[in-house]
């Protein structure tokens, strides 16, 4: 086999990206490289505006009528942690599932050690909850749920919109890690009315790393959310105290104007493209994944084994391999690029028994082909002969 260069580690990062993400960050470096908001010359005032484009690309992709509901963070991590920290506090309940990303389980350890109660429901072997587990584990100090939307481990799609009923009846606000969703699944807030989405822009997005947000869908949260920081905004600088209006509250400091300007481009390339479009070719080619390396003898793969049921992500173990040796082999000898190990995501893999040595996860993206992942399960049908 001719050895070439196939990434299947989009989970991780999407790679690579659409043409005009890299002219659109190049043009906000050469072109108008001010501070928006920070002052009144045209330079600024056009930093402002292609970063309020890429709020009103972000609403039309979310079904959400006011872009200025939208946060914008250096990535998911700090959109999480800004409702997990701003939410909870001692004496409150959280519920959240065995498969969740520790970009949620290390926040939320820490509050339990500053007097948080937290509920995980255990998933199914295969990556999956049961709505029923969320509806028994709410109690009168609930006061918020947090589940990944996608898992990272199995590609394991959550029944969001049944979680969401439940947390509706009992008037308990739903924080969605869209992570591994955003720019893949549709995630319409008309019609599915999440409280709380937040989203990464390197991923699904196609935009830049260090980009990333959170939407405040429900009206009267951001009321009870505190922000993480503190400082300048560009906005009532006579005043010592932080605006309380959205999304200046939130969004303290010079932003990622470059990464922002990338981020916006990728969200338009996917309204081009179409998500329903992204969405059926990482279906196939996911399919095409799963059926291809479950026939290979001494292959094990994890996760619902299904494409509509899960989205993009394949993890799997060859047996008598640590999943560090098989994907350094897929790397040197194939140019395969996979993630071996825990993703980040322990409690998840204890969920599906493959830890502590986790596995190997493939994740195909949109600028993935057939004939990449067929070189791919020729690779691995090779490695695993050689045994």
């Amino acid at each position: 086999m001719e050895r070439r260069l196939v990434h299947l580690d989009n989970s991780a990062t999407s790679w690579p990206k659409p043409e005009g993400v890299l002219e659109a960050i190049r043009k906000a470096i050469e072109k108008y490289g001010a501070n928006p908001g920070r002052s009144g010359h045209r330079l600024a005032i056009e930093a402002a505006r292609i970063i309020y484009e890429t709020r009103e690309a972000l609403a039309e992709l979310f079904g959400l009528d006011d872009p200025e509901r939208i946060i914008l963070t250096k990535n998911v991590t700090e959109a999480l942690n800004l409702v997990l920290y701003g939410v909870l506090k001692q004496g409150d309940h959280v519920i959240t599932s065995s498969m969740e990303h520790n970009s949620v389980m290390r926040p939320l350890r820490d509050l339990e050690k500053k007097g948080v109660e937290l509920t995980q429901i255990k998933a199914s072997g295969k990556g999956e909850i049961d709505p029923e587990d969320v509806l028994k584990s709410i109690k009168a100090n609930t006061k918020l749920i947090a589940l990944v939307h996608v898992s990272n481990v199995t590609g394991t799609i959550m029944p969001v919109e049944e979680v969401l009923r439940i947390s509706k009846d009992h008037g308990i606000p739903l924080l969605i890690d869209a992570a591994q969703s955003a720019g893949t699944l549709p995630i319409n807030l008309k019609e599915l009315p999440i409280d709380l989405l937040a989203f990464t822009g390197h991923k699904g997005l196609f935009g830049p790393q260090g980009t990333g947000g959170l939407v405040i869908n429900t009206k009267g949260l951001e009321e009870k959310i505190e922000p993480l920081m503190r400082g300048g905004t560009g906005s009532k600088s006579e005043e010592e105290e932080q605006p309380e209006f959205l999304p200046d509250k939130y969004e303290s400091g010079t932003p990622n104007t470059p990464g922002i300007a990338g981020l916006g481009e990728g969200v338009r390339f996917i309204l081009k493209e179409g998500i329903e479009r992204i969405k059926e070719k990482k279906e196939i080619l996911t399919l095409k994944l799963i059926e291809g390396l479950k026939d290979i003898k001494g292959i094990k793969i994890y996760g619902p084994l299904d494409p509509k049921r899960q989205i993009g992500i394949v993890s799997f173990n060859l047996e008598g391999n640590s999943p560090a040796e098989v994907s350094h082999l897929l790397d040197e000898k194939y140019g395969i690029l996979s993630r071996p190990g825990l993703h980040c995501a322990p409690s998840a893999h204890k969920t599906i028994g493959t830890f502590p040595f986790g596995t190997v996860r493939f994740s195909v993206g949109y600028f993935n082909t057939e004939e990449e992942i067929e070189y791919t399960i020729q690779a691995v049908r090779q490695l695993a002969s050689l045994k």
